[in-house]
């Protein structure tokens, strides 16, 4: 952290060999802005306030993850409604925390910044896009780290513990208990740093897009902050949503735990509608003007509330879709469970179609979204659509911490020895937390689309380039390339939990081997070995993926330059989304395939059954290979493309001055 630090400074500083005169504005020549040098200490400060934020947001999340799954445990004695009360009050708390801190740091930055920048608000702005920076680059080691950590041990658990030894999952006799640690480190501290990510870096294309439109121009601070105002709003609506589930309807039968889920997303996507409306309305003038490559664009406030209830719409279809692809009470996964009849290779098959197939909607989603927002204010407007997908990040995460802290209930449930009721209770908490899982990864990945492309608007329009042609060489090559980023980076990935996943199994089977009476349950398991094997595995195998991302952009920007490198951005952007929305779809689908046959819910489900039957052992060998894809690479990609477009945007200045060495000198 502290050498990209020292990076971001030394590069952006040399952009006017470190001189501290004022110097012209990149987009209005006649004015004065602050000098270069300023510009780098302040997007160095910007990246280390929005790196600490992302770690302390995470840190705080598992913490309150780690209290909450045995209070959850201990309510399900009580009853199924009980716990789901703690386990939803506990992911709420997890939601609002980081979406205040998100906006308090970045509205106390800009306030503290705007003491010295005084008028000069496009240097201003241009300094606080290091804050998106900084969360993304924590987020990226968050979620990659975590991912690897998390399914090395859960692969090892299940290859073993479920298909050799036939004992059930999170058995106090099976050795891996770091499966039950990794669930926070993956879902609850990688997730939440994510999710921080997307909403600093939305907020900063929105705000960079603004500060050489007519709400900087004119100094129009409270249009200027209309993104953050969006946000506000989104905690007040959240609230209130979050009320629909634990106080003015009490939940009392396991078949109401989904549904209340889902009445959350519908809730808070209908109330922010009419959020959006009364914030659009009062904040914004009636007309004014948005930046759009060099020209400015007349925009009405109606038409960014369009741009905005747009986006928070296509986050619903998307989560909804999601869930259609990896719920067990709908047809896609149902075949794929039925395809388990047949053996391994048919079920794998069958959930690699289901991925692919599974990215159509969302795609079109998507592209409407763009299409319209674009159409009615330019890459501002696609910004504020983001802003809007994201404006309900607090019932988003609430729904998806609900997941692992259910999940972690069930297994100290089980290594306490607690009646079989008890984890009956919060298996069906769990199961309704996986597809809310699901939901959330599509959050993640649409929201993540859309903030890559404001980004890479606000990149253009800081790089000066007026048009980005696909036909020069130039471009062609940097698409190509940028394409291929996602595949190399998945293969690290997936490569790194499955070394990590090997040395667990050859422990955990050391262990079933060598320890005496371990499978009668009369002597405890060596837990300190595995958590030492995944914890190692993490730290060590995130650093080639994490350099990867991080340094493309400085290297392309640098030798090739920013037409090269804006290539680069629409390739990885393009085939990253694609990879990630079916690496999660086909990895959720398994998982829930398999918990669909153990259930043996339906008469259906019962014949695939009980565990321990081939289309079980099928379905858990289905569920190994999709644990990497659905925890680790799927979600992983989201920060590829929002990473690489937040760095090329904080170092423009430098790329734009002395970047393209190679075709200066060919």
């Amino acid at each position: 952290m502290v050498i990209f630090a020292l990076l971001i400074f030394l590069f952006l500083g040399s952009v006017e060999s470190f001189s501290t005169k004022s110097q012209p504005c990149t987009y209005n020549k006649s004015q004065m802005c602050k000098p270069a040098l300023a510009n780098a200490l302040f997007s160095t400060i910007s990246f280390l306030l929005g790196a600490i934020t992302s770690l302390i947001s995470g840190f705080l999340g598992m913490k309150i993850a780690t209290y909450a799954n045995a209070r959850t445990t201990l309510e399900a004695r009580k009853g199924v409604g009980k716990a789901f009360i703690v386990a939803f009050r506990s992911g709420a708390v997890m939601g609002f925390l980081l979406a205040a801190n998100g906006l308090l740091v970045l509205y106390i930055t800009i306030n503290l910044f705007s003491i010295y920048y005084g008028e000069d608000w496009e240097g201003l702005f241009e300094a606080i896009t290091g804050y998106g920076l900084g969360g993304s680059s924590m987020a990226l080691f968050g979620r990659v780290g975590g991912g690897i950590y998390t399914k090395a041990a859960d692969v090892g658990a299940d290859l073993v513990g479920k298909v050799e030894r036939n004992i059930p999952e999170d058995d106090p006799r099976n050795p891996v208990i770091a499966d039950n640690v990794g669930d926070n480190v993956g879902d609850i501290a990688g997730m939440g740093s994510d999710l921080f990510g997307s909403y600093a870096e939305s907020s900063c294309a929105a705000l960079v897009v603004a500060s050489i439109s007519s709400f900087g121009v004119n100094h129009d601070l409270t249009g200027m902050l209309y993104p953050l105002l969006i946000s506000s709003m989104g905690i007040i609506v959240c609230l209130i949503t979050t009320l629909f589930a634990t106080d003015f309807f009490e939940i009392k039968a396991v078949k109401e735990i989904e549904p209340a889920l889902k009445n959350q997303l519908i809730i808070s996507t209908v109330l922010m509608t009419v959020g959006i409306g009364i914030v659009s309305w009062v904040a914004l003038p009636s007309s004014f003007t948005i930046f759009n490559f060099g020209v400015q664009k007349d925009v009405k406030n109606w038409e960014l509330f369009f741009c905005v209830a747009v986006g928070l719409w296509a986050g619903l279809i998307i989560g909804f879709v999601t869930e259609y692809y990896t719920s067990n009470a709908y047809s896609p996964v149902q075949d794929v469970a039925d395809s388990c009849r047949t053996g391994a290779a048919t079920n794998v098959i069958f959930g690699l179609a289901l991925g692919y197939k599974s990215v159509i909607i969302p795609i079109f989603a998507i592209a409407a979204s763009i299409f319209v927002s674009f159409s009615l204010a330019a890459m501002y407007g696609i910004a504020v659509a983001a802003l809007g997908m994201l404006s309900t990040i607090a019932t988003g995460l609430a729904i998806d911490a609900y997941g692992p802290i259910s999940d972690n209930a069930g297994g100290i449930a089980e290594m306490a020895g607690m009646s079989h009721r008890i984890r009956e209770r919060t298996d069906a908490l769990d199961a309704a937390g996986n597809t809310t899982a699901a939901i959330g990864k599509g959050f993640a990945i649409g929201s993540a689309a859309l903030v890559s492309l404001a980004l890479f608007g606000a990149f253009v329009s800081r790089a000066s380039i007026s048009t980005v042609d696909v036909l020069t060489p130039k471009v062609f090559i940097g698409l190509i390339v940028g394409a291929m980023l996602p595949y190399w980076f998945s293969a690290m990935t997936m490569k790194s939990v499955g070394s990590a996943a090997l040395e667990m199994v050859e422990e955990v089977r050391r262990q079933f081997n060598t320890i005496p009476g371990l499978m009668e349950g009369t002597t405890k398991p060596d837990y300190a070995t595995c958590v030492k094997i995944s914890t190692d595995a993490s730290i060590k195998e995130m650093i080639p993926p994490g350099a990867l991302v991080m340094l493309t952009p400085l290297i392309v920007g640098t030798l090739f330059g920013v037409e090269t490198l804006s290539g680069v951005l629409a390739g990885s952007l393009v085939s990253g989304v694609q990879i990630a929305i079916s690496a999660s779809n086909t990895g959720g689908a398994w998982d829930n395939a398999k918990k669909y046959i153990e259930a043996g819910a339906s008469e259906h489900a019962r014949s695939l059954g009980p565990k321990g039957s081939d289309p079980h052992k099928a379905a858990v060998i289905g569920d190994t290979i999709g644990d990497p894809l659905k925890d680790t690479s799927g979600p992983s990609l989201n920060i590829l493309i929002k990473l690489m477009a937040v760095e090329s945007l904080v170092f423009a200045p430098f790329f734009a001055t002395h970047g393209g060495i190679l075709f200066k000198y060919l």
